[in-house]
Order: structure tokens, then sequence, then C-alpha cells
């Protein structure tokens, strides 16, 4: 039988973020999810979908200045896939995949009375966002795409499960912090010493030993095991025109190592409506630590909201 994966209950970047549990499936599987705001007939929540291997924490900021935006109470539902942060791991390493997450995404939908939302997705995210346009459509009142298309760069799967094992040998609480901060220091550049330790503290925790833990399923990275720099992976433009029709906002971070610049290019010419941004100086995962990406996705939600369903009350 599967071990249960450790979260330690005091982790303080979790402490903001209370959540509940849903089930999913058969029962034997649940799915952290956070809140915010009031669910309600009057405006369309935002649906905040974390990349591969991360969770909700890298939403944090974003949750809490949309709040500000949003007149304090417009509803925004933040979630840990299954076998990331506060969700249980699945039985078995090979149900791990796009298509089987945005499923979990609609039954915890469901499970919350939301019949459609703008969804949110960061890498990976994104690529769920997209399979579940190509199964539940009327799920999407919108769809905004942060360093996600039909296109994953190798070179940035490579270089996440290289820095991940890398992580995995450290040892000692100081090398450890020392490490990460070599990590992020090039897609956070004049980030503080500080401001990289918590950012390592949204996908890893240190035990009483010194040693990084991930806040992941091991076996999401060990599916990264085949996958080289050189690779180049088949495009699904059919996904990303399952987006068709649904009001679009493509993001893509200065920085970013999972989606090239002309896979982006490529994108807003299929979909010359969409609104295309870049986010400066920073990667992947965006921080959402600047005000204006923030608003934007703010006015692109409202604006969806208002025309979906008249003025937000």
């Amino acid at each position: 039988m599967l071990a249960k994966r450790h979260i330690p209950a005091d982790h303080p970047p979790f402490a903001a973020l209370p959540v509940r549990m849903v089930t999913l499936g058969d029962g034997r599987l649940q799915a952290a999810v956070k809140v915010s705001g009031t669910l309600s007939s009057r405006r369309v929540p935002v649906v905040c979908i974390p990349g591969y291997q991360r969770n909700m924490t890298d939403f944090t900021d974003f949750d809490a200045y949309f709040q500000r935006l949003g007149g304090g109470n417009w509803p925004v539902v933040l979630l840990d896939l299954p076998g990331r942060g506060r969700s249980a791991d699945r039985v078995r390493a090979e149900d791990y995949s796009s298509l089987r997450d945005a499923e979990d995404i609609a039954t915890i939908l469901a499970a919350l009375g939301i019949e459609s939302a703008v969804f949110l997705g960061q890498g990976y995210g994104g690529q769920v966002t997209m399979a579940l346009a190509a199964r539940h459509r009327l799920l999407i009142a919108g769809a905004v795409l942060l360093d996600a298309g039909p296109v994953t760069d190798s070179r940035g799967i490579v270089r996440l499960r290289n820095n991940l094992r890398h992580i995995e040998s450290v040892r000692g609480a100081n090398a450890v912090k020392a490490g990460f901060r070599r990590m992020l220091a090039g897609d956070y550049p004049g980030s503080s010493e500080s401001q990289l330790d918590a950012l390592m503290g949204r996908s890893h925790y240190l035990d009483k030993r010194g040693r990084a833990k991930p806040l992941h399923d091991p076996r999401l990275i060990e599916a990264l095991n085949d996958f080289s720099f050189d690779d180049v992976l088949t495009a699904q433009w059919p996904l990303f025109d399952a987006l068709a029709g649904a009001p679009l906002m493509l993001l893509r971070t200065q920085l970013t190592d999972q989606l090239r610049r002309e896979t982006f290019d490529d994108m807003t010419r299929r979909r010359p409506d969409a609104l295309a941004l870049i986010i400066a100086g920073q990667g992947s995962p965006a921080l959402f630590d600047q005000h204006e990406e923030i608003e934007a996705v703010a006015d692109f939600v409202i604006r969806v909201s208002t025309k979906r369903l008249g003025k937000p009350g």
C-alpha cells in the first residue's frame, strides 16, 4: 500500500490557506481546495491551477490582491491537484495525467456548485485547462494561460528534473538553502535571500535532519526520466483549439523555460482576439507580486463575468 506523504502541519506557506477536502473518484482520493470570497450566481469565479509539481501557494499573492480589486468578495478557488501540496497521492503512478486532473477538477467544481469559471493555469495547469475545455466545454467561461501552451519546452522539463535531483542529494539546512538560492536566482533576479528562501517553502520543507522534502509525490519527477534537452515534443494544437470561442488571455514570463517565445507568438497568431502580455523580469512560476499583471487578469475576469452575467452583484 502506498505510504502517506508527510506534510508538516505548521508549514508556514500553508498558514494563510486553510482548505477543505473534496472527495474524488471512488472515495479513496481527496483534493485540497480553498475558496476565497463568496460563490455567487452574480460573479464568475476564478479557478487557479498550479504547475506540474506545484501547489496553491503559488497563487497566495494573487488571491489576496485580487480580493481587494474585486471588492473583497470575489470568488477565487485555489486547489492542489492530486499528488501535490495537501492533496492525496494517486495510488498508481501511471494515473497521473492532464486528462485525469481535468476530470478531477470537473468533480471539484460540481461539489462546489460551480457551473462555469475563468481558469488561470500556470504551466502544466494551462494544459489541464485545455484538457478540461476539450471534455467539458461548458465549464469554460474564459481562460488565462500562463507559460502554458500546446507545446512544452523540453529544456524546462529537463532542468526541473535535474535541479530537483540535485537538491535531493544535498545535506544540511544551510547547504539546501544555498542550493535553492542558486537554482532560483536566475528566474527571479534581484530577489533577496529571504525572498528566495520563501519561494523554496512553496515546493519543499526541511526535515529535522536538514534535508529538502518535496511537497509533491516524488513519482511525478520520476515520470520525467526519459526526457532529453533536444527532444522535440509533439504539438497539441487541437487541445489549444478546444478553447475556441472562449475569451482568452495569454501570459508569458520573460525568463521562462517552459514555453518558447515562438510558441507563444504562434498562439497569439492563432487567436488574434486574445489579450497577450509578457511579465518582465521573472521566470516560472510567476510570482504575482506586481500589481500590473494581477490588475490585468482581474480586468479580464470582471469583463468576462459582466458580459456573461451582467453587472457583478
